[in-house]
């Protein structure tokens, strides 16, 4: 159980070691000088140690003292910015999502119009730092592709995340079987070089080099396939609005997953946010009917 020593005494003090005056203490807590140095007293024979040398016409804090209020205005100064930052994020209507710009271009922001029918008076940001970015305390929430694991994080699954090679229409028709890759140019991803070995690993194909353009982003890579340029190991959800259109097709009915899951994550504190709540309900609704 938590013990706190006397607050009363602890803000009095703090106040007054602070403006170096009992009446600039009292004028600014609205109570009256004598109150303070009371307040004070009572504190230090709690504490079993002078925080004034009292003197005459002049408050001049010990040693114990300036160490000690050194650290409460620290404190202090935390709990009204803390304080602060939970009445405004009470009655705020803005909803800012760290999201990897694949994500948000592929699935999410072809979406956000039926989320903002639900609530349209949300205010969403996209903060597209990529999926490598740390966690951002400014950040409501974020959608990341991972083990489920973020320290001092709450994580929520959202979707699987299977690899699943792609292509134009064009290019699927000279795809036969599986084996038509080694003659085939392979798109790939610079930060998931394991991507197309799992996937000849899960499909018990024997491993083919991977020769072909790369690309920074899956998004580069997908829009790459649609154009004809190669095949492009695609990840869910990323491809499957572009497979029911027909932009890009699967020539192979073999799915592998990637090892990792989508997630959304947030810190707790804001889990009771109201913008919070109605993104997180539609986007785990939305997750569930893909």
């Amino acid at each position: 159980m938590r013990k706190l020593p006397f607050l009363n005494g602890i803000r009095a003090f703090e106040a007054a070691a602070r403006t170096g005056s009992f009446k600039k203490a009292a004028d600014e807590l609205n109570v009256t000088p004598a109150a303070i140095s009371r307040m004070v007293h009572l504190l230090e024979e709690r504490l079993g140690l002078p925080l004034f040398a009292r003197k005459a016409n002049r408050l001049s804090a010990t040693p114990a003292g300036r160490s000690y209020q050194a650290g409460l205005t620290a404190l202090f100064d935390q709990l009204a910015a803390l304080t602060d930052q939970v009445k405004a994020s009470a009655g705020s209507r803005v909803l800012t999502i760290g999201v990897g710009p694949t994500f948000a271009i592929r699935w999410l922001i072809p979406r956000l119009a039926d989320f903002q029918k639900i609530d349209p008076d949300i205010e969403v940001r996209f903060a597209t730092g990529g999926a490598a970015a740390p966690f951002n305390d400014d950040w409501t929430c974020g959608i990341r592709l991972g083990d489920g694991e973020w320290p001092g994080l709450m994580a929520e699954r959202l979707f699987a995340a299977d690899l699943v090679p792609v292509c134009a229409p064009a290019m699927a028709r000279r795809l036969a079987t599986p084996d038509d890759l080694k003659r085939a140019t392979l798109l790939r991803v610079t930060h998931a070089p394991d991507d197309w070995p799992r996937w000849f690993k899960g499909a018990d194909l024997p491993r083919i080099a991977v020769k072909g353009p790369a690309f920074d982003y899956y998004g580069q890579a997908l829009q790459a396939a649609a154009d004809g340029v190669g095949v492009a190991i695609g990840i869910r959800p990323y491809v499957d609005d572009d497979l029911r259109a027909g932009r890009l097709v699967a020539p192979f009915a073999q799915s592998v997953p990637k090892g990792e899951q989508w997630y959304l994550i947030y810190n707790s504190a804001r889990k009771d946010e109201p913008s919070f709540e109605a993104f997180r309900h539609w986007i785990t609704q939305a997750a569930r009917s893909e």
